[in-house]
């Protein structure tokens, strides 16, 4: 990634933070007894994440021809929702990882009754930022919110999640990829999808980012499985070899380091081939290049 494209990943991912701080402080202002769930929430989605699904959303709107501001509420919502599952996947009951961006797991910080609630408060805050953003219509924002609900729900990131805790150590490879496609890729598909319906984007358009997200989402998650492998600790922020500890088959583990890292640039080749249908699509290109070099 070159200078101009990391200072544009900079700049959006500020911006996302930014708005973040506001909505906390905003919050804090009306809260009471329950000031330390909202400490929780933030704690984790504060932890210093990569911020790559709330910068799809805002580059996505830009590229649609909106300003990147306009789809802010949407990256923030989509952000909370991102926490939620992370907060959600430490707890003993799921992972039982005592790690997350180098940082104790929310449940380790706070105890395991207040990272549930936590993660529960920052999906329902998600769709209440959604429905209250009056610089949208009202049919934008159903539009939002049954987008990042399918997202979510049984077809999307928590179907994906049964089907690990179910099927963890029983993989196949049709299962596995159907799996990261619930779990990993329906955010991204969601993050990409919101910045073109933020914008007003055409079907043509919305369909392409879908494209373009599904082959994103499985090379970002085989990448993981490879970090999950090979990674520094110190760097990655979260223990190594986690997967293999809990009896869990990857795609790596199935099909071999070398294998996977060939699958992922092919999946990322493919996926930047769907940019072509967009206007200055060169940062978003660079950055699905650093998802697939990335060493954490």
């Amino acid at each position: 990634m070159d200078g101009f494209a990391k200072k544009r990943l900079d700049g959006l991912a500020g911006m996302v933070n930014s708005r973040l701080e506001e909505i906390k402080q905003k919050v804090l202002e009306k809260a009471g007894a329950q000031a330390d769930i909202i400490e929780a929430m933030w704690y984790s989605l504060s932890a210093g994440g990569k911020r790559i699904r709330p910068v799809l959303v805002l580059e996505f709107c830009r590229i649609c021809g909106e300003n990147a501001e306009d789809a802010l509420p949407a990256a923030c919502a989509l952000e909370m929702v991102h926490t939620f599952s992370l907060i959600h996947d430490d707890l003993p009951c799921m992972d039982n990882d005592d790690m997350r961006r180098g940082k104790p797991s929310c449940h380790k910080a706070f105890g395991e009754a207040q990272a549930l609630l936590a993660g529960d408060a920052l999906l329902n805050f998600a769709y209440e930022i959604l429905a209250e953003d009056g610089n949208l219509s009202a049919e934008t924002r159903v539009k939002l919110i049954s987008e990042l609900s399918k997202a979510t729900g049984v077809m999307g990131m928590i179907g994906g999640q049964v089907i690990d805790t179910t099927y963890a150590g029983e993989f196949d490879e049709k299962l596995l990829l159907d799996m990261y496609s619930m779990k990993t890729g329906a955010l991204l598909k969601a993050a990409c999808k919101m910045g073109c319906i933020s914008a007003g984007a055409d079907k043509p358009l919305i369909e392409a980012a879908e494209r373009y997200a599904e082959k994103l989402g499985l090379a970002f998650q085989i990448k993981d499985d490879i970090l999950d492998m090979t990674a520094d600790e110190k760097i990655l922020g979260k223990p190594v070899g986690s997967d293999e500890k809990n009896g869990k088959r990857t795609y790596a583990s199935l099909k071999g380091l070398e294998d996977s890292r060939r699958y992922a640039e092919k999946l990322t080749a493919e996926a930047c081939g769907e940019l072509e249908r967009f206007p200055d699509n060169g940062f978003l290109k660079q950055l699905s290049g650093h998802l697939l070099s990335r060493n954490y």
